[in-house]
């Protein structure tokens, strides 16, 4: 983590381009093969902390370090801010549904923390930028350096604005709420950790967030294991649209499990 935060530095000092490739991380060229076979465009980004000792790995450390809408990504940190401003109380407070049907099924009806984070529910979100404010949205990202920190342009900010970030400080941040270190309450770090939770088997548990701009798509999270974790962000162009999405997971389990981070499929 320290090597992604001296490489972030030196990016906001400007001793490097905006597209960089990070010096700590190893390529894996194996991992283009199944990028191709999907096929797809983009990047992953693997730190496996687990002991004796972390390694940083990368396919396209380019793009790794390019920035782009972290989408539904932001669900993430945004649960983090609407904890701490108080626009919810906690997993259990119901969200109103405002009875505007979307196309969705499992948006239109109340809603709770968790089930707006595994539905990916956007107009909670949308709710919780009303609550919260521009103004105050930008200073916690700021606070926690999440990308350009812009909650400017279209809305939601995070989809159709400005907001960007790239996989490697993605990877940051997710290295700093694994570890309860990020500025807010530690129950809400807690909880948010809890509210990610994708899968577990008897000595694992897979945390991750799904995310869709319209053009990119994004897979991020960590696996745990007695050992340590592994965290993984991956993104990839979505030219088809809702035919590339099933592509994310599909890339990043195939990775994760060449590197025995994800158990073989039966």
């Amino acid at each position: 983590m320290k090597k992604i935060k001296r490489l972030l530095v030196m990016v906001a000092l400007g001793a490097v381009s905006s597209v960089f490739a990070a010096p700590s991380a190893q390529e894996r060229p194996e991992w283009a093969g199944w990028f191709a076979k999907a096929p797809a465009v983009g990047t992953m980004v693997v730190l496996d902390a687990r002991a004796p000792k972390e390694q940083l790995w990368v396919h396209n450390p380019q793009r790794a370090a390019q920035r782009f809408s972290p989408a539904s990504t932001f669900k993430i940190p945004h649960a983090l801010f609407a904890l701490e401003a108080g626009a919810i109380k906690d997993e259990f407070e119901v969200i109103p549904w405002d009875g505007v049907h979307r196309g969705n099924r499992a948006w239109d009806k109340d809603q709770d923390l968790r089930s707006s984070m595994l539905n990916s529910t956007v107009w909670v979100y949308e709710r919780f930028a009303k609550q919260l404010g521009l103004k105050q949205e930008t200073a916690f990202m700021e606070k926690i350096g999440y990308g350009n920190a812009l909650s400017t342009g279209a809305e939601p900010f995070w989809v159709e604005g400005d907001l960007a970030i790239s996989a490697f400080e993605k990877l940051d941040f997710l290295q700093q709420l694994y570890r309860n270190q990020l500025p807010f309450k530690l129950e809400h770090q807690r909880l948010v950790k809890d509210l990610m939770i994708n899968e577990a088997g008897a000595d694992w548990i897979l945390r991750a967030k799904t995310g869709w701009s319209g053009t990119i798509g994004w897979w991020a999270g960590w696996v745990e294991w007695p050992t340590g974790p592994v965290f993984f962000v991956m993104n990839i162009d979505t030219p088809n649209r809702l035919g590339d999405l099933a592509k994310r997971q599909g890339i990043t389990r195939q990775v994760l499990r060449s590197i025995q981070a994800l158990p073989a499929v039966p």
